[in-house]
């Protein structure tokens, strides 16, 4: 009595091998993936420059950082009540409620000079940026 098989001649796809081309194409595709992670990994982090809100005041007023550089802007109010960072030149404002802190990512800058303030305290909380 003759036996029937469902995949005849051996083309079982769970024992079916891969091709030699097959192989080298999943090879392929591992090694770039590999060094997109591992480029990407190698990447480091923008510089951060701190800056505080107290009595509605920033400090420190004037800030320096590299021209053509990204940085990250870690700014902490130490008031009770919120304020909001504004620059139209560098194109940010950010809400930062009162007694938290708030991160602003800034460039990469040319060289010059970036005027921001507080907007609930335009008179009071100025400040410049300055990208040297």
């Amino acid at each position: 009595m003759a036996t029937t098989r469902p995949f005849p001649c051996g083309t079982n796809p769970r024992h079916a091998k891969w091709s030699s081309a097959a192989v080298r194409r999943r090879g392929a595709i591992f090694v770039l993936m590999y060094a997109a992670s591992a480029a990407h990994a190698e990447t480091p982090a923008p510089p951060t420059v701190e800056l505080r809100i107290r009595n509605h005041l920033f400090e420190p007023s004037e800030i320096y950082v590299p021209a053509h550089t990204q940085v990250r802007l870690l700014v902490h109010n130490l008031d009770s009540s919120l304020e909001e960072f504004k620059s139209w030149d560098l194109n940010r404002e950010k809400i930062i409620f009162g007694e938290h802190s708030a991160t602003l990512f800034i460039g990469p800058l040319a060289p010059g000079t970036y005027p921001f303030f507080g907007e609930f305290n335009p008179k009071t909380a100025l400040g410049k940026l300055i990208a040297k």
